[in-house]
């Protein structure tokens, strides 16, 4: 099994080492929450309802990279694929609370619900309110009676953009939350890989597959996918992740939505931009609009080749929040 090569000091220490390095990234506009693996607007303003993000690190750009204007105002960072801990969640919410209240915006996973339920109760303690919700987009994980048990995978890029602008506009937390669970439930995520991330400290891949395989549905954490099946054709490829977001809404003729191309890590643009032109003229076959198109880097697995489509059927309050300019180190909008 071949090692991936990485260029790095310490394994161990590659979170600390990435945190200094994006604080310093961000020429001041975003500083590090002192002794925590955590960053933070420095230009909160007064009185904001306060969007904190986070998850584990290895998914460059997300979640650290996606902080500022409309965006979010922190992030918690964990380890390699692996949750931050309660004491940084409970840091980075500190750092960012300016009276309003915290909404919580997190990839549907087992030790982030848990840790991050842990800095809530914590915070509640402090007496700062706090609301929780839980980005659900992959439809390989689990059928659509079973959505609770489903992971956060791409669908997060455009959940921190909504809500990173409603959280600009809107003075109430429960505002914000309402327009939070209304994203969600309109987000539909499904990926596939053709080679596998790794752990910069083993720097082994996640899984193996063939040079004739590739991956269904597999997780950000670099977890196996739900089917193995031979490589095919763009087009084909296409037409079978199109297929399953579509019918799990379901989305209908008339629709209009948003839609992310996202990168896992080491698939090229050209491959992207062939994929995206098939998924276009299924959508314009099907009747549906498409009134924004993202493709690009945003949710990686290290140096895994694939890719995930996302669509988000959107209303006109959902297209306002989507549509606000935005700025960060890892996305920006005009």
């Amino acid at each position: 099994m071949t090692r991936a090569k990485k260029i790095l000091n310490d394994p161990r220490r590659v979170v600390e080492e990435m945190v200094e390095g994006l604080e310093l990234a961000n020429d001041g506009r975003v500083v590090r929450v002192p002794g925590h693996a955590a960053l933070v607007r420095r230009d909160i303003p007064g009185g904001k309802v306060a969007l904190l993000i986070g998850g584990g690190s290895g998914h460059e750009p997300l979640f650290h990279g996606f902080i500022g204007h409309n965006l979010a105002d922190g992030a918690a960072c964990g380890q390699v694929f692996a949750a931050p801990a309660p004491d940084i969640i409970h840091a980075a919410a500190r750092a960012v609370h300016r009276g309003r209240g915290i909404l919580f915006l997190y990839g549907n996973y087992a030790g982030d619900n848990m840790n991050f339920d842990i800095a809530a109760d914590l915070l509640g303690d402090d007496g700062i309110e706090v609301r929780t919700v839980r980005v659900r987009d992959d439809v390989a994980a689990a059928p659509p009676e079973r959505v609770h048990d489903r992971r956060g995978i791409a669908g997060d890029i455009l959940m921190i953009k909504i809500v990173g602008g409603a959280a600009a506009v809107h003075e109430s937390l429960d505002e914000v939350e309402r327009i939070a669970r209304k994203a969600e439930a309109n987000v539909r995520t499904i990926g596939v890989a053709v080679t596998a991330g790794s752990l910069p400290e083993t720097g082994r891949p996640t899984f193996v597959l063939a040079d004739d395989e590739i991956e269904v549905g597999m997780g950000a954490h670099g977890e196996a996918g739900v089917r193995r099946q031979k490589i095919t054709t763009a087009d084909a490829v296409a037409d079978q992740m199109v297929g399953a977001l579509l019918a799990d809404l379901p989305f209908a003729r008339g629709d209009e939505i948003a839609l992310v191309i996202n990168n896992f890590g080491a698939t090229t643009m050209m491959e992207m931009l062939i994929v995206n032109r098939r998924v276009r003229q299924i959508l314009a076959g099907a009747g549906i609009g498409v009134h924004r198109t993202h493709i690009g880097t945003w949710l990686t697995v290290q140096e895994m080749a694939g890719f995930s489509i996302t669509f988000m059927r959107l209303d006109d309050e959902l297209r306002r929040f989507l549509d606000m300019p935005c700025d960060s180190f890892g996305f920006q909008r005009m």
